[in-house]
């Protein structure tokens, strides 16, 4: 016992609670900004949804239920994807608890919805507002259902990760297999027969016309698809085949066969295709990102001095 009137001094008890470390706090302030942009911008998108409600009466109620009835992108998302792609034997109740669930259990995936929905507005003159590409725009549908599906595949659910492809490939004419890796912020501009192989990969940023293919070269297995850097812009119609990179920041010209890799900020053009340049000094355009500028013809006067 201390002497009297000496206080006593228990020992400091050691905190059991743990200070976040530097990359936990960051991780959780750049979590906490995904979620704010999401809540903006799916208030937009209702903003739009009722503004075109009273404008078209006719769309109010289909509007209502793909849109207005929902609390939230991933929900309003995974209702239409899941009547888009149902059909007699693949239920569009089992389809959008399938796409909720996976939605809700990865945020990632709903930060790469929010990216691609940007792009979309922001690179397609067309687009009118964000809502119009949530509801019709079916490259931007097509690229949310295979991530649901390329999740399902990582999950080592690949019946379901195929039929769910299958589904795509029929209603929204894009044949992406499931194990195909893809970035965010991507735009697939009209979309109609796209083709994106087992094994390829695109980074982010980047913007893909239609009838564009990253195929194999024939039957051998292995890793055997493209590989396509960040920010890159592929031209409609193009195709692209084998295990090779197209270089970050590169374009594709539209219409051509592309064998070998590309550098980055390259221009490839032509069947088969060339640099433009040439190929010991091929010519690097000032574009950080023609995925993001959508500028197809900046090469025509390097490459050609046609004139119609």
């Amino acid at each position: 016992m201390p002497p009297p009137g000496e206080l006593q001094h228990s020992p400091d008890k050691q905190s059991t609670d743990t200070q976040p470390s530097e990359e936990e706090a960051a991780a959780a302030i750049l979590a906490a900004a995904a979620d704010a942009e999401a809540a903006g911008l799916w208030t937009q998108i209702k903003g739009e949804a009722h503004h075109d409600a009273e404008e078209e009466p006719a769309l109010a109620s289909y509007l209502y239920s793909t849109i207005l009835s929902h609390s939230s992108l991933e929900r309003s998302i995974s209702f239409h994807l899941g009547n888009k792609l149902c059909s007699s034997t693949l239920l569009s109740t089992l389809l959008y608890d399938l796409f909720l669930n996976t939605f809700t259990s990865d945020p990632s995936l709903r930060n790469a919805t929010v990216a691609d929905l940007r792009a979309a507005r922001v690179r397609d003159p067309a687009c009118i507002s964000f809502s119009q590409c949530l509801l019709n725009y079916k490259g931007f549908l097509a690229i949310q259902a295979h991530r649901v599906s390329h999740k399902l595949w990582t999950q080592s659910r690949k019946p379901l990760a195929l039929a769910l492809h299958s589904r795509v490939s029929d209603v929204f004419a894009v044949d992406i297999h499931p194990a195909a890796r893809i970035g965010k912020g991507i735009l697939l501009d009209h979309a109609t027969g796209v083709v994106i192989g087992e094994t390829a990969v695109i980074g982010n940023n980047v913007s893909i016309l239609h009838h564009v293919t990253l195929g194999g070269t024939g039957k051998a297995s292995g890793d055997r698809h493209p590989k396509i850097g960040d920010g890159c812009l592929i031209g409609a119609g193009a195709t692209i085949l084998g295990n090779v990179k197209i270089g970050a920041g590169a374009k594709v010209g539209a219409g051509s066969v592309v064998l070998i890799d590309v550098p980055p900020r390259a221009t490839a053009v032509g069947n088969p295709a060339r640099l433009v340049g040439g190929k010991e000094k091929p010519t690097i355009h000032d574009e950080e990102c023609p995925g993001e500028s959508m500028d197809h013809t900046s090469f025509i006067s390097e490459w050609s001095d046609y004139i119609i």
